[in-house]
């Protein structure tokens, strides 16, 4: 029997974007807050007090209430309970009946205000929770929440809402670092409880700026006529536009935290991990799906390609809009000809919604009750939404037309087969995504090519980790020359599992890469090469790069995932101990994540502790009875215990939800060939079809076969095990013994005879 299987192996990067944290190291330069910048920037002040920015967090206070003058709510369903919500003069109550039982959760903060107010409860432990019932500001309407966020996958599992109280829906844990400034959460793990605390609710002007206390000492003691040497601050005057994209980002992106202190100006790659589109929060063709937060779209902008084209150029530092009035004019400066012959441009009258540049460009779509506008700036794409179910600008319009109707009249432009490239890639991403890998020669060669876009390229690199095909390697180990840091990192964390001397050396230089994503992702991708393969110039080297890893696994203590990335890593470097421990830690954050058990339930295994591996897969099962891994391993595990009933049972369950689940079918075909010889024939029959790169399956469908009485399929199975594998003398020898028991010897002698040519 097989051994039991490690789900996955590479990073975790969880869908988030709030994750910014500020350092907790003592400067001399202090942060003194906002209040401190009004006696000289009192215009600023009230710009910025008054956007969404500085209101991105608000305490319930009789001014808020009065100020929104919000309605209470009707009694709102979720979970089978009833929720309401109150107010009084000065508090705000949300209620939630469980047949006779009511209990009351006082309402502390808001969030947001363009779209949505969100609202946060106090769970106990310093845990401020998302309270169930939103308030749609465009619809003056009370609704649920959680049910809101629910994705609309055109392939793959039907989404479900996750519980009002999940830790998902934690403030601390998941939104804090965007909606207030100067954070510490002060988290405890040993009781998974917070002390936080911050400088200022909302986004403030050190957020941006960098700590003001120095700068505000400067000033108060310049003498009149005097001209200060230095700010004292960091002024975003200097920037390059890169650095007003990087510092923008850290809110307005997916995307994983690896440091614990992000600066303004600071480059994004050497703090961030960024989401792309092998994630299934996006379409294949990029478009946004769930909640991405702009950055990965904006990466994908050609306006942006040249690098001169920043975020402060269409918004305000306080997030507001410069062209509201005029939106035309925030493409005029690159765009002129177009601006002014717009009606040419884009084939509707003057003055209509259609001759606006961001309605065909920058197409508004709804999330959670969220307006988002696409940040890739490409025109509309109709063919997508045929092919992939992604929006298309013309039918949020036209909503009474189909998308055939708008790809016709896209496609009768002068330039109507704009888009063609991204229907050509999308595809290819989306097979890539279901891991069908029959076009993989075409996905590599984009790659090597680097012939697209890097979120593109680096999304292909990613969604390789699902292949298990040999031909990947050159193409991965070439991007690490890429230009661009995300290319190069995907391509670094991509090479785990592969040990072979060229992937080790290229990871061993990319350990010095100029950019600490990279230098981490190469220093993952090492942690599975024995400590006695690297000279001690070479550990010298991996030293620094694990201290960096290490670090920034550390950055999230309070995020599952960190501690199931740690899991790996230490699992990877062979420490089974230390792996378990994160593991767990993993699973007591949030039970609900099935990974951590899947994979200590394989270590468990491994340390000789069945009992251990078996209940974390029944954990995961009674969770999720159809999932695919816990079944197999369930499988495999009673398969080694001897207790086959159960094995078949749980490999059973694995093949019905992937058929082509090789492992598990060719697992079935041993345990069942004693009992029922056709049926084994059919699971190695499955096993082989599903995994035809693996000789074993399709020689135990030739031995099958033989049990079966079917020796001229066995005699072709092993015939295409050879023509494919010729010097798989396992196949050879059973081939060539059964011309012998035949008594055609010259076809056994031909059949030995190529196999020692194959061999050299």
């Amino acid at each position: 029997m097989q051994k039991l299987i490690l789900l996955i192996a590479g990073y975790v990067l969880l869908a988030t974007s709030c994750t910014k944290r500020q350092s907790n190291q003592i400067t001399v330069n202090e942060y003194v807050g906002s209040g401190s910048c009004i006696e000289c920037h009192e215009k600023f002040y009230e710009l910025w007090s008054t956007s969404h920015h500085g209101k991105a967090m608000q305490p319930i206070s009789a001014e808020f209430l009065k100020g929104e003058n919000l309605p209470e709510s009707e009694d709102i369903a979720l979970e089978g309970k009833l929720y309401k919500i109150t107010f009084g003069d000065s508090t705000m109550t949300m209620i939630e009946k469980d047949g006779e039982n009511v209990k009351n959760y006082e309402v502390v903060w808001v969030l947001g205000g363009k779209n949505v107010f969100y609202f946060l409860t106090d769970l106990g432990k310093g845990k401020l929770q998302t309270i169930p019932l939103a308030y749609n500001l465009n619809s003056k309407t009370w609704y649920n929440n959680p049910q809101s966020a629910l994705r609309h996958f055109p392939e793959g599992p039907v989404d479900q809402a996750l519980p009002w109280k999940d830790r998902m829906y934690n403030f601390n844990t998941s939104c804090y670092s965007c909606h207030v400034s100067q954070l510490e959460t002060n988290f405890d793990l040993a009781s998974d409880s917070y002390q936080s605390n911050w400088k200022e609710a909302g986004i403030n002007c050190e957020t941006c700026h960098g700590p003001s206390g120095e700068h505000v000492r400067i000033f108060k003691n310049l003498k009149e006529g005097e001209t200060a040497k230095e700010l004292g601050l960091i002024s975003t005057n200097t920037f390059t536009p890169d650095q007003h994209n990087w510092s923008c980002a850290p809110c307005h992106a997916k995307m994983r935290p690896i440091t614990a202190g992000y600066m303004p100006g600071d480059r994004y790659f050497d703090n961030y991990d960024l989401t792309v589109l092998n994630n299934t929060d996006f379409y294949p063709d990029g478009r946004d799906l769930g909640e991405n937060y702009t950055y990965t779209g904006w990466m994908m902008n050609e306006c942006n390609s040249n690098g001169q084209f920043h975020c402060v150029m269409c918004h305000t530092s306080s997030g507001r809009d410069r062209f509201k009035d005029n939106p035309n004019d925030a493409c005029k400066s690159c765009h002129a000809e177009r601006v002014a012959d717009v009606v040419n441009h884009s084939g509707h009258k003057e003055g209509s919604p259609g001759a606006l540049c961001v309605n065909c460009h920058m197409p508004k779509t709804m999330f959670g009750s969220m307006n988002r506008s696409d940040h890739s700036f490409r025109p509309p794409m109709p063919e997508a939404t045929i092919k992939f179910g992604s929006p298309n600008a013309c039918n949020l319009c036209h909503t009474d037309k189909s998308p055939e109707w708008a790809n016709k009249i896209v496609k009768q432009r002068p330039n109507g087969n704009y888009q063609d490239e991204t229907i050509k890639w999308a595809t290819l991403l989306r097979s890539a995504r279901l891991g069908e890998w029959a076009e993989l020669n075409k996905m590599l060669d984009h790659i090597l090519k680097e012939d697209l876009n890097e979120v593109v390229t680096a999304s292909f690199i990613r969604a390789l980790d699902n292949c298990n095909k040999e031909q990947k390697w050159p193409a991965i180990i070439n991007a690490l020359k890429s230009k661009s840091p995300l290319i190069r990192s995907s391509a670094a964390n991509g090479l785990i599992g592969n040990v072979s001397a060229e992937a080790k050396n290229a990871l061993l230089q990319a350990c010095t890469d100029e950019y600490r994503l990279v230098r981490i992702s190469a220093a993952n991708s090492l942690a599975v090469f024995p400590k006695e393969q690297f000279t001690a110039q070479e550990n010298e080297v991996l030293a620094k790069a694990m201290e960096e890893n290490m670090a920034s696994m550390l950055t999230r203590p309070d995020d599952w995932s960190s501690h199931y990335n740690l899991g790996i890593f230490y699992q990877n470097q062979g420490d089974a101990n230390k792996a378990l421990e994160s593991y767990e830690n993993a699973a007591r954050l949030y039970p609900e994540s099935l990974m951590p058990l899947i994979n200590s339930s394989v270590l468990y295994s491994y340390v000789g502790n069945q009992a251990k591996a078996e209940e974390n897969l029944r954990k995961v099962i009674a969770i999720d009875p159809t999932n695919e891994a816990a079944n197999l391993n369930l499988g495999l595990l009673m398969a080694e215990q001897g207790k086959m009933d159960e094995a078949e049972k749980a490999l059973k369950a694995a093949l019905q939800a992937n058929p082509k689940q090789a492992v598990a079918a060719y697992n079935l075909s041993v345990i069942t060939a004693s009992k029922n010889i056709k049926e084994a024939v059919e699971y190695a029959k499955n096993a082989a079809e599903a995994a035809p790169e693996e000789p074993k399956y399709a020689y135990t469908l030739a031995f099958y076969q033989m049990e079966n009485n079917q020796k001229n399929e066995a005699i072709k199975t092993l015939q295409g095990i050879i023509k494919s594998n010729p010097a798989y003398i396992t196949a050879v020898s059973f081939l060539a013994d059964i011309y012998m028991k035949d008594g055609k010897t010259r076809e056994a002698v031909n059949v030995y005879q190529q196999a020692l040519k194959a061999e050299g």
